[in-house]
Parts: structure tokens; sequence; C-alpha cells
């Protein structure tokens, strides 16, 4: 009998008038006896930092490559104790301009050392940090300022201007510091609106190195991290030092029991968004540990170069990212010449063979590893010991090939903001978890809540429902929308809106989604009713379902096009074709494209949330064929098995 990785520690609930039924309790098997705690003498991710700068001072800890002539050179390091000796100095800075323990700091920009510093600056005095970042929509920046009350913030030299031209509208905001230099003239025109602009060096050296730093509590809000909402407008998530703390230990627990726990010889390579909880939990853990970490220049066309020079041994991704790995080594593979593919079909199979009986990666065959694999390795610079992946799902296929080839450790999860990142994490040398988010983390417990309306059933013996956590590291509410807080916060769970599935060695499998939000391959979230309503101003439709695959980057949709405003389009351009056949000549398709994505350029859509191509559809969505419920909301379910072909087709097309 194969083993479970979770165990029960609460029975199921049964369906009442008010609430539906919910299945059991579990958590993993490494927390059967409880959630992992909190050890008393943490009570601020500054003692992270602090401990490790005390331990390891002159380790390399952020560095960058500095350009010379515009060409970018080695990676320059600034060391445990010069960073911790900054962070001070800005933490002391910050103080003398009248910012308060519990205040909210902004950061704004790309990831680089001075974004570190910022948040361990905040860190150091108990001041809330807010990372500001604008692909939440139009004038999210703006919004983010002054719902937060946001009174200083950190901001990279080319993102001044945008913060500048809000000023006028963000009376809190008093203090700008720039990631590097400032112009004079940006300098007034702060002051203009009673603020000041400082280059980072200038607002150095308002500070010292002064140690009688304030008392920090478990229960302090660490930040308030902004997230998409389903009307457009941006949620403030609250996580606080204990739930941040917690979920850094808990990536140090799961990864003891691979024997890959992060060590000082560490070097993690860091492009995914700072901004976002899933790289500051990560690097907050490789602060932890004593590791280096290598910032990327900030231009995709020198990504790879940039890993090539880290040579990191640690690599967290997103599944596009990943894609793009498995898409660029099997196109080499196959054009390498039949001998050698030959030979490297029969290294991966006979290697994916002894994985599937349960022999960890690392030694399932080593000397493939060594003749066959070893090349392949260096696409991520040569020494990648550890893979993780999150932010969306991972392809079965994809995941698998890097297991057998990079002969790296591979993890891959699921979290959300609301969780603080990771919730679920597979077992990486647990093959049966491959295509799974694996099982709770030792601080979560999960259980599945039935949604009758789309006949998921979470007592039965397929469990399927809504993925509800419990647990240390979920968020303290939405700030200043109790009202929100108490639609996904309902008795101590939090409702994430995913449906999902157990199987049977304990991990849950995403099968369908409850809330129309979703993400694509690249982490960003799409409020896709908002999305249709932007699209439905287009007077050349009647209706639209738009879709997304977490697996791919892009959106598609099935339109239901107006038959007059198409007649007419077909007269003006002197077509023959009868209403029928305009639905399926390429040039009605491409017309109906090119003035849905106007329309929602003009609606301020962003660019991840235009459409690559559509279907026309000649009939309207109707119950006969149960696309929609009586009150005419889209059935999407029943829109997907009903038009599966068509999305296949949609996203071949597209990326052909």
């Amino acid at each position: 009998m194969a083993e479970v990785y979770t165990v029960k520690v609460e029975e199921a609930r049964l369906e009442t008038d008010e609430k539906p039924s919910a299945g059991p309790v579990y958590r993993c098997i490494y927390a059967r006896d409880g959630l992992m705690e909190l050890p008393s003498h943490f009570e601020s991710p500054w003692d992270f930092f602090r401990d490790t700068t005390k331990r390891c001072p002159s380790n390399p800890m952020l560095g960058r490559r500095q350009k010379t002539d515009l060409k970018a050179g080695p990676y320059e390091w600034m060391t445990y104790q010069e960073a911790y000796d900054a962070a001070i100095r800005m933490g002391s800075a910050m103080r003398s301009r009248g910012v308060n323990p519990g205040d909210r700091c902004g950061i704004y920009g790309s990831n680089c050392s001075e974004w570190i510093l910022a948040m361990e600056a905040c860190n150091s005095y108990a001041v809330t940090y807010v990372p500001l970042y604008d692909t939440l929509g139009a004038n999210a920046v703006e919004f983010i300022i002054n719902h937060a009350e946001v009174s200083i913030a950190f901001v990279q030299d080319s993102k001044i201007p945008s913060v500048l031209s809000c000023l006028g509208r963000c009376s809190n905001l008093k203090t700008i510091v720039s990631f590097g230099n400032v112009l004079t003239a940006q300098k007034k025109e702060a002051e203009e609106f009673g603020a000041s602009c400082f280059s980072w060096e200038e607002f150095l050296q308002l500070g010292d190195l002064d140690l009688d730093m304030p008392l920090k509590k478990k229960t302090d809000i660490c930040t308030i991290m902004y997230t998409s909402g389903t009307t457009g407008e941006p949620k403030g998530v609250i996580i606080k030092n204990e739930a941040f703390m917690a979920q850094v230990l808990s990536i140090d627990q799961m990864l003891k029991l691979t024997d890959k726990v992060g060590t000082e010889e560490d070097v993690y390579f860091s492009f995914l968004p700072l901004a976002h909880v899933y790289d500051q939990i990560m690097e907050t853990y490789w602060v932890y540990k004593g590791s280096s970490i290598g910032f990327w220049q900030g231009d995709v066309r020198f990504l790879m170069e940039d890993i090539q020079v880290l040579k990191p041994t640690v690599f967290c991704g997103v599944p596009r990212i990943y894609d793009r790995v498995y898409a660029s080594i099997s196109s080499k593979i196959s054009s390498a010449g039949t001998l050698r593919n030959t030979l490297f079909q029969y290294a991966y199979n006979y290697k994916l063979g002894y994985m599937e009986k349960g022999l960890p990666q690392d030694i399932a065959a080593p000397l493939f590893d060594k003749f066959v694999f070893d090349k392949i390795k260096l696409a991520l610079g040569g020494r990648v010991r550890l893979l993780l992946s999150g932010a969306a799902p991972l392809a079965r296929h994809v995941e698998e090939f890097l297991r057998v080839t990079f002969g790296a450790t591979m993890l891959q999860g699921y979290g959300l903001t609301e969780s603080c990142g990771g919730c679920f994490t597979a077992i990486s040398n647990v093959f049966s978890m491959m295509g799974t988010i694996g099982v709770p983390t030792t601080t979560i417990e999960a259980r599945l809540e039935s949604v009758p309306e789309m006949g998921y059933d979470a007592l039965s013996t397929e469990a399927r429902g809504e993925i509800c956590l419990r647990g240390n590291t979920l968020f303290s509410g939405y700030h200043k929308r109790q009202d929100l807080t108490e639609q996904v916060l309902v008795d101590g769970w939090f409702h994430t809106g995913d449906i999902g599935e157990w199987q049977p060695n304990g991990a849950m499998k995403i099968i369908d989604r409850k809330k129309n939000i979703f993400k694509l391959s690249q982490g960003e979230y799409v409020a896709v009713e908002n999305i249709e309503n932007k699209y439905l101003q287009c007077p050349l439709i009647t209706s639209i379902w738009v879709y997304g695959n977490s697996f791919e980057s892009f959106l598609v949709a099935v339109v239901v096009p107006e038959r007059k405003a198409l007649e007419d389009w077909a007269v003006k351009h002197n077509s023959t074709d009868d209403f029928k056949s305009l639905f399926e000549n390429p040039k009605t398709r491409k017309y109906i494209l090119d003035e849905l994505n106007s329309t929602g350029r003009k609606h301020q859509l962003r660019g991840f949330e235009m459409l690559k191509a559509v279907h026309l559809e000649p009939n309207p969505f109707d119950m006969e064929r149960d696309l929609i419920t009586p009150t005419f909301k889209l059935k999407r379910p029943q829109l997907l098995k009903h038009y599966k072909d068509c999305i296949d087709q949609l996203y071949k097309e597209a990326k052909a």
C-alpha cells in the first residue's frame, strides 16, 4: 500500500441550513502532533538578519553587476556587516524624518540591493513596509499610497516621475528616497507639494549606527501587500511578523526532509518581483541561512547572461520561465542528430524508470548524469542544486523533464498572498506527488468544503471542494476592508476560491476555480469578470467568454459578434461571404480581435489582459446548451467543456 503523507486531525462537518458540508481536517505527517510553533526568541524578521550578521559578518550578501561603458561586469558584493550597517543607518534616517514604529513605508522598484536594504531598515525600526507596483492597473500606486497612508517611500530612479506626478493627491507622503540619484528639478517639484526628495547617499547621511532600536513584537504588522481585487481595486493583505517568520522557518523544515537545507555557500538568483510575497519569503530565507543573493540587471535580454555569470546554486522560478527552459533544451536535443537524440532518450527513460521506482533523482542514474545530462545543467549556470516553482501550476511533463535532466531537487508548491506564500508543497523525492501541489506545510491545516452549485462534494470517496486553510501563516485581514475579510475568513478558515481534490497519497491537486480570478503562467492575477465587462463595451460583440489556462501566459476568448455590425463591416469591405462564412474568414477574426484589444487599451487593460486569439460563435450562449444560468451569468466549467477543442486550437494558433 502506498504511503500517505497527511494525517486526519478533525472529523468532517455535515451540511446545515447555513453552511455546506466540509471534509475532514488534515495536516502533513511531519506536523501530526501539532503545527510548527515559532521559537520564543524570534520577534521580528529583523532577528534573522541580525543573527546571521553576528554569525557570518564577512559573507557576501547582496551582489549586482556594475556597468562600465554600457557593458556589465562581474558581480560585486556587499557583505552582511556592510548591509546590516546600511540598514540601521537607513532606519535611523527614517526616524529623523518623523517616521515612527507602525507607520507605513512604500518600496517601489525592481529587484536590487536597495530594495532589500529598505525592507530591512523597516524591520529594524518596526515600520510596516508596503510594496508598490504598477501591474495592478492604472493609478494603482496612487491608490496604495493613499489607502495604506504611506508617509515615506524608497523609489527606483526611473519610477520617481510617476510618484511625483501623484504627489499632489497623496497628502501623507512626505519623504521620497531614490535608490540612486535624484535631479535638482525633482527635489524642487517635491518641495512644491510640501515633500522632500533625497538621493540614496544623502538619506544615508541623515542616519547613524544608533543601536537604540524600538522593541519589536510578533504581533506587529510586518507588511501590507496589495493584490488583485475582483473589481480592479487592490486589496491590502495584512501580514504580521509571526506569520512571516513562521513561513520562512517552515521552508527550512521542509528542505531538511530532503537534506537540501540552505547553507552559507548557497547563491540565490533574484529576478522574480520582490513586490510579491513569493520572492520576499524566499530571499528572507536565504538571508536567514547566510547565503548570497545576486540580482539580475532588470532587463530580460540579459537574463540568461546574468545566470551564467552568477552561477546560482538555487533557482526559484515560475512555470513560464521553466517552460522556456524546457522548450529551449528540447529544441537543441531534437537538432543534435539521430545518435545523440537516441542516447538522450535512452538515458532519460532509464533514469525516469528508476525514479518511478522510488530512487531519488541524484542517485537514480549517476553515470548518465555525468555523461549525458551534465551539459544540460549549464543552461542555468551549471551549479543549481535546488529548483523551486510557484505562483501557478507547473505542467507535469516540464516538471518531470527538470527532475530527470538537472539532477537538482525540484520543489513545487501552492500559495497565495493571504497565506504568506506557500501553504502546500510537494515532497521532492516522492515521485507520486508529481503533477500535484503536494501536502500542507507544517504551519497549515487544510480541508475541502463542498460547492454544491458546481457539483463538488467534499464528503464523497473522491473528495473535491474549495480548499480552505487554517494555521500560523495566514494573513490577519484586508486593510480597511472588514467586509472583504469576513467574506473569505469564516470561523478561522480562509476560503481560497480554488477547487482541489485529495489524492490517495494525501497530496492535493487543483482541478478548478470557484472564484473568477486566476493566475497566468507568469504569476499575474486575472480578474476575468472585470476584463469581460471592459470588452463588452466594444459595439461589435454581444457576448464574450474570456479564458486563461494557468499553464499559458496569455488570454483567449469565445465571442458572439453583433450581427448587424458584422454585416455592415462585410459590405464596407466588399465581402461576398454569407453570415456563416464570415465567422470562418480569418480577416473577420482579425478585425474582431483588433477591435476588442483597441477597446481594452481604451479602458486601460494591461498587456497580459489583452487577447491573443478569438473564436467567433454565431449562436448566443444559451441555457439549452447549459452555458448560462437563468440570470444569464456565464457557467465557466460548462463553457470550457463545450468549447475545449476551440480553446486548444486558439492556443495552438496563437503560439504558431
